[in-house]
């Protein structure tokens, strides 16, 4: 419980040491777990309506949670549980909505048929290739194929490995920058709207 606070109120109204950890783990996974999602819609048409359809309407709901976030959580701590519970999954629905938004921006570059996304990775393949051997085809001469083969595969394995890491780092830096927006918005209302009423 004392995680899904830090994790959903932050640390202006939550009373938990997730501040002073690191997370790095668990925004990796949140990464592979978008980028699984949306591999899965890619692959099975699961999903596709929520991930790439409503999209005013995502933003709606998810400016409407935000700012309404810091005037549902400021007396988290003196209501029962069972007004607890309601709040901790409107934050959590704020960063479900976040994150199916997200994808809306993705999802379009994901209608080319997976006939086509081969097609266009093996000619890609091959022209990289063909150009890395053609660049030591009078310097090195038989050999040329050889190190066309080795620099073009080191190459596509550079390019492979920064666009994995890119899907992966993208969505969790996004998560942390409106976590951030978020904590900016919360003390200013803490600050100049909610006063005395807003302290612990």
């Amino acid at each position: 419980m004392d995680y899904l606070e830090g994790l959903f109120l932050g640390p202006l109204w939550s009373d938990t040491d997730y501040e002073n950890r690191r997370h790095t783990g668990l925004f990796l996974l949140y990464g592979l777990s978008v980028v699984g999602v949306i591999a899965y819609s890619y692959l099975t048409g699961g999903f596709a309506g929520l991930l790439a359809g409503h999209q005013i309407l995502k933003i709606i709901l998810l400016m409407l949670l935000f700012l309404a976030s810091p005037f549902m959580c400021f007396r988290y701590y003196r209501m029962p549980i069972w007004v607890k519970l309601p709040v901790l999954l409107a934050e959590a629905a704020k960063y479900f909505v976040l994150t199916v938004l997200m994808t809306t921006w993705v999802m379009p570059y994901t209608y080319v048929s997976l006939e086509t996304l081969q097609a266009n990775m093996i000619g890609f393949l091959n022209k990289t290739l063909e150009t890395s051997t053609e660049r030591f085809a009078a310097s090195a001469g038989t050999f040329s194929t050889v190190l066309g083969v080795i620099t073009g595969g080191i190459y596509l394995l550079f390019l492979a490995s920064a666009m994995l890491i890119l899907a992966l780092l993208i969505p969790g830096t996004i998560f942390l920058l409106v976590r951030m927006l978020q904590y900016g918005y919360d003390k200013l209302v803490h600050v100049f709207v909610l006063g005395q009423a807003g302290d612990r």
